[in-house]
């Protein structure tokens, strides 16, 4: 029976890489003009927990912002994780392996132990239970 929930819980996690993909891009597609400017100037970043963090202190108009976009990720991973039986916690880990593979050079994004790198163009510091 052990097995049986282990392997379940890895196609979770497996349909899961494949639903972030899904669930990524639309947002992406949308991307504020503030929020383009905030993520290239390095006053935010991505963080291993599938989230928007703040670098800097943010101004009242970029926490507002990126209040909003965690919202809407977590409405998505919590839509997706029931989808595919798995938590919304391992599906939003899941999608922040993606989303920080995905940061392009000159942006952040925050390493597993707490701390902020700008991405340049090696492959970023990830989790070692990243997908």
């Amino acid at each position: 029976m052990f097995e049986y929930a282990k392997k379940n819980k890895a196609l979770a996690v497996i349909g899961g890489l494949i639903l972030t993909a899904v669930v990524v891009s639309p947002v992406m597609a949308q991307r504020d003009p503030a929020y383009e400017a905030a993520r290239s100037s390095g006053v935010i970043g991505e963080k291993p927990d599938g989230y928007l963090g703040y670098v800097t202190a943010p101004s009242p108009a970029i926490k507002a912002l990126v209040e909003d976009i965690n919202i809407k990720r977590k409405a998505a991973y919590t839509r997706k994780a029931q989808e595919t039986n798995s938590t919304v916690e391992q599906f939003a880990f899941t999608s922040g392996c993606n989303l920080i593979m995905r940061t392009v050079p000159g942006e952040k994004y925050q390493t597993p132990s707490g701390t902020w790198n700008t991405r340049d163009s090696s492959a970023p510091v990830r989790d070692s239970r990243c997908p």
